[in-house]
């Protein structure tokens, strides 16, 4: 049975992802981990206060725990990245060098996600294919294609497990987004639903690729699980699922509540961001080498996230 460690359980992935994992590996060798003295979601299985930048202390609980893969999840977003470049540089690659290191030393396998962030301006925009040019105007796609090549190097040159997907936007209706450039595509649900009107801050032009969480989580366990043998780019596979723009997920919701309104206030950050990113990846060797298959579609999507949402917030 896999002894699993989660670095950075408490983010918008690693919330669901916790939970996700233990009810397939059981509770007891799931162990989850974040700079947090708590985490509420958390209390079925064994958790350890960690600063992951702290490569001791990492360390010292993969040794605890004999822990043979981790799920480094720890990362500060691309609009969060922008307001403070050096932080999330320290942040995302401390804890991506400290995950490598300990994984190479206890020889254990690594799954960091890389995103649609590492493409940028010069990368074809529709069907992005699986190797092209990454030239990323953030510093956290700056992350994210240093993290693709330092775990084909680890792997490379020192025999370490790493595997990765660029995740698309992500959406959630477990928790809420945290400083990142696809965020409206959460938040627009609550407006709807709590407000009955949303302000966009990403131009209506823009596409992007989204996924639901459900086949991201699949996805992270589906990759692990992968026979090794089969896989030949590792680091990262393109998946894709969903791919809109504002006008088109404000229309699909808007079906179901026919009063909902939407305007527009961009922030040019995020604007900037936005169109630099591909409109749609080509997900074509993930299917090909680990059998990639996501489950939902939009209408499925916007069905099940109004109807939790609404639960939520007692609508």
């Amino acid at each position: 049975m896999k002894k699993i460690l989660i670095v950075g359980a408490g983010g918008q992935i690693g919330s669901e992802l916790t939970s996700h994992l233990r009810k397939i590996y059981g509770a007891n060798n799931v162990v989850a981990s974040d700079v947090r003295d708590s985490l509420n979601f958390a209390i079925d299985g064994p958790y350890e206060k960690l600063d992951v930048l702290d490569a001791t202390a990492l360390a010292f609980i993969v040794h605890k725990y004999s822990i043979d893969s981790i799920y480094n999840l720890v990362a500060l977003l691309s609009a969060t990245g922008e307001a403070n470049p050096m932080l999330a540089w320290k942040i995302n690659m401390g804890a991506l060098i400290n995950c490598l290191e300990v994984s190479k030393n206890f020889g254990c396998s690594v799954f960091t996600p890389s995103s649609i962030g590492a493409f940028g301006n010069t990368t074809p925009k529709d069907n992005t294919p699986q190797d092209t040019i990454m030239q990323p105007n953030t510093i956290y796609g700056v992350c994210k294609v240093t993290g693709e090549m330092l775990g084909n190097y680890y792997f490379e040159r020192f025999g370490v497990d790493a595997r990765s997907v660029r995740f698309p936007g992500l959406i959630s209706n477990v928790a809420l987004p945290g400083g990142g450039t696809t965020d409206y595509a959460v938040e627009i649900f609550y407006a709807a639903i709590r407000d009955g009107k949303f302000t966009c801050n990403v131009p209506k032009e823009n596409f992007m690729d989204m996924m639901y969480m459900p086949d991201a989580l699949d996805a992270c366990v589906n990759l692990m699980e992968a026979d090794a043998s089969k896989l030949i780019h590792r680091n990262s596979f393109n998946i894709a699922s969903l791919s809109f723009n504002p006008p088109v997920i404000f229309e699909a919701i808007k079906k179901r509540i026919p009063s909902f309104e939407m305007d527009y206030n961009i922030d040019s950050v995020k604007a900037a961001i936005s169109s630099s990113w591909p409109n749609k990846l080509d997900d074509a060797c993930a299917r090909q080498e680990w059998d990639w298959a996501p489950k939902w579609d939009m209408d499925a999507m916007v069905d099940d996230m109004l109807l939790a949402i609404r639960k939520k917030l007692g609508k």
